[in-house]
């Protein structure tokens, strides 16, 4: 891919983590740079990260991934970053798998790094699995393309779309993920997918039971509905394909990630 490359990593109360996950990025991935975005913790998650070595932004109070992703594209877009990429600060984000998102990348403006795309043995079941499953169905045929987990936080995304979603990015529930894949998608950006294998957390538990299951699954059928009626700003439209400014873009010579790091 093009130039400049920032991981971002939002994080609540990922203290006691972070170092681990820092420290794995920075040995695999010499070339890029890391931001992590304190999500109003009430531990030492941005003292920490700043330790590691990584550039951090602080919120004042808990925003929840949709708005900790916001600011990090924002920093992206002021900062004159070409690629950004969202990982995970509990440590179920393999870095070894960002090369393969980058790769992909020459094809498309946003990747997900996807479970259940037979990499890895991930697996959620029932009222979950049900909404991912809906979800997956219906954004394949938004996008064109066929996509396994539409859930994902692994994805990587080019200047186009950091610009897009500098200025509109969802910040309530499953809108960091399904909202934003949607707008995109109804913009004429193109999604693409690697497989990839997600690992155990290092930190915190995931929240598993059927009642919440359940909820889950409610929620993603209206925040897809949502997605699919709420009006896009016409001014997103001049970042897409086929705008003077994309246009612009795809005319830049490319650089590939393994120069990157040189």
């Amino acid at each position: 891919m093009t130039g400049r490359i920032l991981i971002i990593l939002p994080a609540w109360n990922e203290a006691d983590g972070l170092p681990g996950v820092l420290g794995e990025i920075k040995r695999q991935l010499p070339y890029v740079d890391t931001l992590v975005v304190d999500d109003g913790s009430t531990d030492r998650t941005a003292e920490v990260a700043a330790a590691a070595g990584s550039a951090v932004a602080r919120l004042p109070y808990n925003l929840g991934v949709g708005g900790a992703m916001r600011l990090g594209y924002r920093y992206a877009q002021l900062h004159g970053y070409d690629v950004a990429i969202q990982v995970d600060a509990d440590g179920q984000h393999d870095p070894s798998y960002v090369p393969e998102l980058l790769a992909k990348l020459g094809e498309a403006d946003l990747v997900i790094g996807a479970r259940f795309a037979g990499e890895g043995e991930y697996a959620a079941r029932g009222p979950r699995r049900w909404a991912m499953r809906l979800l997956s169905v219906v954004l394949s045929r938004i996008t064109g393309a066929r996509l396994t987990d539409t859930t994902s936080g692994f994805r990587a995304c080019n200047r186009p779309l950091i610009e897009f979603f500098a200025r509109w990015y969802p910040v309530e529930y499953l809108g960091d993920t399904v909202e934003s894949l949607v707008g995109a998608a109804r913009c004429g950006f193109t999604v693409r997918q690697v497989p990839v294998a997600m690992r155990a957390r290092t930190t915190g538990r995931p929240s598993a039971s059927p009642v919440k299951a359940t909820i889950y699954l409610v929620r993603a059928g209206l925040v897809l509905l949502l997605a699919m009626i709420r009006r896009i700003p016409r001014e997103l439209r001049e970042l897409a394909p086929g705008s003077t400014y994309y246009t612009a873009f795809e005319a830049r010579p490319v650089v590939r990630a393994a120069e990157a790091e040189v």
